[in-house]
């Protein structure tokens, strides 16, 4: 049976950080690709600051040169929030010959609780946690922990930075980094 890992998330812009997630991920799970999933509408976040077709693009660019990279765009397709629960549901009936492992950061391991129709959830995917600066993997939820380098980027450190007309250099691929300043994204409020 194929293993996939699943990284959703705004995406807004994909940086250095998601990529080392599911590099590491893949590696230490032994998972045959990686399918990062832009959210249309994240349920637990503010809309996203750029079109899901510019964060689509961006991604595309991000996961480029990694061949067990892919994009998914499932919840874009669907607009509206995006529940966890009905894109694991779909995926897991589109895809019956694939092992799901969905991919979240720390943060959002101390937010489960709080996630929609989390108990039906753990039933029809593994759960994969990371490290992130500030959060605990501490959980009552089954979930594989993953040990990554820390690697403390954000999407809001990035927005942020552009916005005060400092260098994202090293922190997002090249591709992306031209990509922004060729559509000049984020540089208003």
């Amino acid at each position: 049976m194929k293993r996939v890992g699943i990284l959703g998330g705004t995406f807004d812009p994909p940086h250095l950080g998601h990529l080392v997630i599911a590099e590491e991920v893949r590696i230490a799970l032994l998972l045959d690709e990686v399918w990062f999933i832009p959210s249309y509408e994240p349920p637990h976040k503010e809309k996203a600051r750029t079109s899901s077709l510019d964060r689509i693009a961006m991604v595309n660019l991000a996961i480029d040169h990694n061949e067990a990279f892919k994009l998914n765009t499932i919840e874009v397709e669907r607009l509206g929030k995006s529940y966890t629960f009905d894109t694991i549901r779909a995926l897991n009936d589109a895809y019956p010959d694939i092992d799901f492992y969905f991919i979240i950061g720390a943060d959002m391991v101390e937010y489960l609780p709080h996630w929609n129709r989390i108990n039906d959830l753990i039933e029809i995917v593994n759960f994969v946690g990371v490290k992130r600066t500030g959060y605990n993997l501490n959980t009552d939820y089954p979930i594989q922990k993953i040990d990554i380098p820390m690697i403390d980027i954000s999407s809001t450190l990035i927005r942020n930075r552009i916005l005060t007309k400092k260098s994202i250099r090293y922190l997002v691929p090249q591709d992306v980094e031209a990509f922004i300043k060729g559509k000049r994204l984020y540089e208003n409020k």
